[in-house]
């Protein structure tokens, strides 16, 4: 099985994707997945390896551990592991929460969902409203606090809950490069769309993992 990229050490390594280019399609059109996949994301993980690489002292330290003790890596490559390692982390997520048709979360997830938005409806409502207001590139992210309650906060850029030490539960890239072949400047399109790609039980997974850490 191969290293989830949090715990991935120097040098780092561009995960495959567990489908074909349109297994998302309609919501995502192959060719953005291509682009995405094998050209935006590599791009992070070859610059954040061109970052490290002469720091040896970085070598050991994994990628979850380098994001969330920024204040340790050297000034000169601080701005690019922070980028870089963000975009890595972040897609790297991404590509694993995701799969053909949908659905809706259950058991445990759907009852935490409820318990911190009201209903499901609602907490897509929530989760869309934060992505349309991110002002420029960056993420919409559901995190769990104390006690497993769930959270939503979108970040810019390539930030992550990762920076504060913190795995997110799920997130959605609003770069214009995920969405802009097929949906153009129309954000609020592809935000809504997207959660016909959401894979509940991966995110499930996910969540009951978070909850016991």
């Amino acid at each position: 099985m191969a290293t989830e990229a949090k715990d991935q050490k120097y040098p780092f390594e561009l995960p495959a994707l567990e489908y074909d280019f349109d297994a998302l399609e309609p919501v995502i059109d192959a060719e953005t997945m291509r682009l995405h996949h094998d050209k935006h994301h590599q791009a992070y993980v070859d610059n954040l390896n061109k970052a490290v690489e002469q720091h040896r002292d970085l070598h050991g330290k994994t990628l979850s551990e380098l994001l969330s003790g920024l204040d340790g890596v050297p000034e000169e490559v601080r701005g690019a592991v922070r980028n870089n390692g963000g975009g890595h982390i972040n897609h790297s997520m991404f590509w694993t929460i995701m799969k053909s048709g949908g659905g809706k979360p259950s058991g445990d997830l759907a009852t935490a969902i409820d318990g911190a938005f009201g209903s499901f409806d609602d907490f897509k409502t929530k989760f869309n409203d934060a992505g349309v207001k991110q002002f420029g590139s960056g993420w919409v992210f559901v995190t769990t606090a104390s006690g497993g309650k769930l959270e939503i906060a979108s970040q810019p850029n390539q930030d992550t809950p990762f920076h504060r030490g913190v795995e997110p539960l799920l997130g959605n890239d609003v770069w214009e490069h995920a969405y802009y072949l097929k949906y153009n400047n129309r954000r609020p399109d592809y935000l809504k769309a997207w959660w016909d790609t959401v894979d509940w039980d991966a995110i499930a997974q996910r969540y009951e993992r978070l909850r016991a850490e």
